[in-house]
């Protein structure tokens, strides 16, 4: 049997692209096995797929400084040594990373044993961990075509970014039934990723009122970010996290507030939904979210919105703008050639393996 090893974690984007790929490569006779942190996402969603899970040592790579800075490095040492006894023990025959932190340690391993890699980078620019991880890849996947100039030419592959096929089966009539929502009255959902973000929440429950009186609303706030006062708001519904009802929430929304996270907005594009994006901002990041949204943008997909211009008028009047205009978005999202990453990187990991 052929074997494959995923890695990735960190947040959900580095986890489900990976998962969204377990389908067609077990039709293709894979046994398909995952590496990740002890305790992170990854295994929590890795082992809910039904994959047999392998957690190691994983320390953050930090472009500032933090007293961990000094211990990281030798959790990192200890993840490389450990990724390397397991990929002895289940000598799989190639490698695919997702990137987080936790897939370096795992790639470099790899790479040392003489095992094919291949990663794939979602965001505009490679991140650090990518960036650490590119030398020892046979192939770069990546999600823009803007990435390509970032990468080795020999390397890079413009696959787009894979999306769970489960997630496209939602139905409406589910979602409301599941939300007790109105079928006569739009819908607004808002989400901020795995983790949450708090800026968007905090804008969206300041502008609550407002939105209300055109919308119904369904609120993925992340974990820990309940407003327990806004409990029995009526038409306002929040969750910290969704997973098997996600599809048809998402097919029950008309239009949706994000942050710009990657792995979101291809899943908004595939599902073509209008969206106001939200990217974080350059003092809490690297700036890649703003890139990532700006593509997008100018390819009129989707409305931007600067996290520090977020008052509640400005959110309110571009909520109601993107759903008066939510026709030309999906029709420009439907101009889109990227719903064939699962079967384009499928393809290369035959190749290179």
């Amino acid at each position: 049997m052929k074997k494959i090893i995923l890695t990735g974690g960190g947040t959900a984007g580095h986890v489900t692209p990976n998962l969204a790929l377990v389908p067609s490569l077990q039709e293709k006779g894979y046994e398909v096995r995952y590496i990740g942190s002890y305790a992170g996402m990854e295994r929590t969603l890795a082992e809910k797929a039904g994959l047999p899970y392998d957690g190691i040592a994983s320390g953050k790579l930090r472009r500032y400084f933090d007293l961990k800075n000094f211990s990281d490095p030798f959790r990192v040492l200890k993840g490389y040594s450990q990724a390397r006894k397991l990929l002895k023990k289940h000598r799989p025959d190639i490698v695919f990373s997702k990137g987080g932190f936790v897939a370096v340690p795992v790639v470099l391993a790899a790479s040392h044993l003489h095992i094919p890699v291949i990663i794939h980078e979602s965001d505009m620019t490679p991140g650090l961990a990518n960036k650490i991880c590119i030398s020892s890849a046979s192939k770069v996947c990546c999600n823009f075509s803007e990435t390509l100039k970032y990468l080795p030419a020999g390397k890079a592959v413009h696959t787009g970014c894979p999306i769970r096929a489960e997630l496209l089966q939602g139905t409406r009539l589910a979602g409301l039934k599941f939300t007790g929502l109105n079928a006569n009255r739009p819908v607004l959902m808002i989400i901020g990723g795995s983790s949450g973000a708090v800026a968007v929440n905090q804008a969206v429950r300041a502008a609550l009122p407002l939105l209300l009186e055109h919308f119904q609303i369904v609120h993925l706030c992340g974990r820990g970010h309940l407003d327990e006062s806004l409990k029995h708001t009526s038409g306002y519904l929040q969750y910290e996290y969704m997973d098997e009802p996600l599809k048809h929430l998402f097919a029950m929304a008309d239009v949706v507030i994000s942050r710009a996270g990657a792995n979101a907005i291809c899943e908004l594009l595939a599902l073509r939904k209008p969206a106001l994006l939200i990217p974080l901002g350059r003092n809490a990041s690297r700036g890649d979210q703003i890139l990532n949204a700006k593509s997008y943008e100018s390819k009129g997909y989707c409305m931007v919105l600067a996290e520090e211009e977020a008052s509640p008028k400005r959110l309110v009047h571009d909520v109601l703008s993107l759903y008066e205009n939510r026709s030309r978005y999906r029709q420009a999202m439907e101009t889109a050639h990227d719903r064939n990453a699962v079967s384009k990187i499928v393809e290369l990991i035959e190749t290179c393996r």
